[in-house]
């Protein structure tokens, strides 16, 4: 990969704003929806979307595209919102967020929403999606990637590890999973519900590579996205995020991880990200 410029890396980071500001608004319009999660995964979308995978937003099923896979699925906003700024679904869909008819449902549905690669939500399965796509794009000599972001409640699924195993057993070296490690889920604080530290050790145990870095240094997002692609072995990035960041009140809230703002808080949340 060519080296990270300045420019580059602020216009991720712009973008990675957009779609916290759009997660809001459409999940406040919405008045349903994970914002929290959302709002912590937003550089990893931005820096997987917008620099690192192979992707043609005009053609969303391109056969060489390196596929994505939000398994926390709960967090689509997130992703609907990137999509949007791509061009692959009209920015006007994200006013129709969880309606009956959208083509925008409260969890990725392929079958309803372009660039979609598979159902996702219930905790666990699209990161065995993502590793039953990595073993067949290896079998059939394929060259993209698959990236699939994991929340770190969903590691408390039994699922994960069997994925886990089955990964590092088959050397899958074009998988690269993210945990978006923001240490709440809709209960409370992972640490008081079932701890799942420590995580790099436990895949390491399963011959991944991994590594721990700032889930909000777009710079430390895509260096560890690059160490990948030279990697003998599938690699898991423990990215540490702050849920719902960039909005003071929400920021390590465990409340907000389903829940929307109401009017008078989106104005609020918008204005601490220079929107209003």
């Amino acid at each position: 990969m060519a080296k990270l410029s300045k420019k580059k890396i602020k216009e991720l980071e712009e973008i990675a704003r957009q779609i916290r500001v759009l997660s809001l608004k459409m999940t406040s319009r919405a008045k349903a929806g994970h914002p929290g999660g959302s709002l912590s995964a937003a550089e990893i979308i931005a820096a997987l979307y917008f620099h690192k995978m192979r992707y043609n937003p005009a053609d969303p099923k391109w056969p060489e595209r390196d596929r994505f896979i939000l398994s926390k699925g709960h967090s689509c906003p997130a992703q609907y919102a990137a999509l949007a700024l791509l061009g692959v679904i009209p920015i006007r869909e994200l006013n129709r967020l969880r309606e009956v008819d959208s083509m925008l449902q409260g969890h990725p549905d392929r079958n309803k929403t372009p660039g979609i690669e598979t159902v996702t939500g219930t905790l666990g399965q699209g990161f065995s999606v993502a590793c039953g796509m990595a073993l067949a794009a290896k079998l059939d000599g394929r060259k993209h990637k698959i990236y699939a972001v994991l929340g770190d409640g969903e590691l408390q699924e039994g699922i994960v590890w069997e994925a886990a195993m089955f990964a590092g057993f088959h050397k899958l070296n074009n998988l690269v999973a993210i945990v978006d490690h923001n240490k709440c889920q809709n209960d409370g604080y992972i640490k008081d519900i079932m701890d799942v530290t420590p995580i790099a050790e436990k895949f390491k145990a399963f011959r991944w590579n991994a590594c721990e870095i700032d889930g909000h240094n777009i710079k430390e997002i895509i260096g560890a996205l690059d160490k990948a692609d030279k990697s003998d072995k599938p690699t898991v990035i423990i990215a540490d995020t702050v849920k719902g960041k960039g909005v003071s009140f929400m920021e390590h809230k465990p409340e907000w991880h389903g829940k929307a703002l109401p009017k008078e808080l989106l104005e609020k949340a918008l204005k601490e990200l220079g929107e209003i």
